[in-house]
């Protein structure tokens, strides 16, 4: 009775208002609790000076954005009115918060955490190669991959802890899950870390580079790869369990998967949306957009909501359980970072650098 409590709490992400991390939670589900509208409708937008590539974190009432403009911003999640920005240098990677401080980092290779009262910096740490994704934390450590080759873990102060190397960039945001964290990089390798040291537990090979960030749901992790798959494997058993490819025209699988506790959600560079059986890696069903998807979709209810770098410039929802477009919403330009969710709305940013929310009139 226990072991299946245990199974159903690490299956479901924690219940909350407020979206904290890339992909919500630090087993990178993304996977929403909102009550959304049956219909989306424009709350507020707010422009930045260029392209928006990762998602915004929401907390407590306040939404954390980057720009390709150098500017992290601060925004009221209630009007869309700027509370703060600061210039920290080009940024694609999504913010993270945690404990009234924003943590970010830059295309310089510079990793910041900020007061998320007013942006004032805390501190500062640099490595060597660019930083695109979100980081997570292992208790009050932070974890961090980079660029180059590796994934740090820091203490609250930013003074480096430990480091991993691997044999290739650091694409994708750490997951957390206990006192195991994971790396996939562009060694074709999914990496089980143990977190307080990051001693290697195993590797289960994935026969392709990873770009994406993986989702756990209890034992097994999911993470598109590129070579044109979206692979499965029991990280505590250290094995491939399925590898679900496209059935014609395959291509690389560049967006992070959301996980529910049937289907496994992933875009493909393909232009479409896969909805995939979480158990034996088939299709479920497809959805075709109008370009590239690089964004992540984000699963809240029986609904999926992605984005793509069409040139209609579209937010899509889907049915979950059958693919089928449920809303089309028009945007000012393509849609390459993943939707966050508020408390009763979606927020993203689109490549004109645009932020938008989305929710009921």
């Amino acid at each position: 009775m226990r072991r299946a409590l245990l199974v159903l709490l690490l299956l479901t992400p924690a219940a909350s208002a407020d979206w904290p991390l890339f992909r919500g939670d630090p087993l990178m589900s993304g996977v929403g609790t909102a009550k959304l509208p049956d219909q989306l409708a424009e709350r507020w937008k707010f422009k930045t000076g260029d392209a928006i590539e990762g998602a915004p974190a929401v907390v407590g009432g306040v939404v954390y954005v980057g720009s390709f403009d150098k500017h992290l911003y601060a925004l009221e999640l209630s009007t869309g009115k700027e509370k703060w920005k600061v210039k920290l240098g080009h940024l694609k990677a999504s913010p993270s918060v945690k404990d009234g401080k924003v943590y970010v980092g830059n295309l310089d290779g510079k990793f910041f955490c900020l007061s998320a009262a007013d942006g004032k910096q805390l501190w500062a740490f640099e490595t060597e190669g660019e930083i695109t994704s979100g980081c997570n934390f292992h208790g009050n450590n932070v974890l961090i991959g980079s660029h180059d080759s590796t994934l740090y873990c820091l203490s609250p102060e930013g003074k480096k802890l430990w480091d991993v190397r691997t044999d290739g960039p650091v694409n994708g945001s750490p997951v957390v899950i206990g006192d195991t964290t994971f790396v996939a990089g562009c060694d074709s390798k999914f990496h089980v870390l143990n977190a307080k040291t990051g001693k290697e537990i195993g590797a289960i090979e994935l026969d392709g580079q990873a770009a994406a960030t993986a989702a756990v749901a209890g034992d097994v992790a999911y993470v598109g790869t590129m070579a044109n798959q979206v692979v499965a494997v029991d990280w505590k058993q250290k094995k491939k369990l399925w590898a679900f490819e496209a059935p014609t025209r395959q291509q690389p699988f560049y967006a992070s998967a959301a996980v529910t506790k049937d289907v496994v959600v992933a875009g493909s560079r393909d232009a479409k949306v896969y909805g995939i059986d979480r158990a034996t890696g088939k299709q479920v069903w497809s959805f075709t957009t109008d370009g590239v998807v690089d964004a992540s979709p984000v699963v809240v209810g029986e609904r999926v909501y992605v984005g793509s770098l069409s040139r209609a410039a579209s937010l899509y929802v889907l049915d979950l359980m059958s693919g089928r477009k449920v809303q089309e919403v028009e945007v000012d330009g393509p849609v390459s970072g993943s939707v966050a969710v508020g408390p009763d709305c979606v927020l993203f940013g689109t490549d004109r650098g645009t932020i938008y929310c989305l929710g009921a009139k």
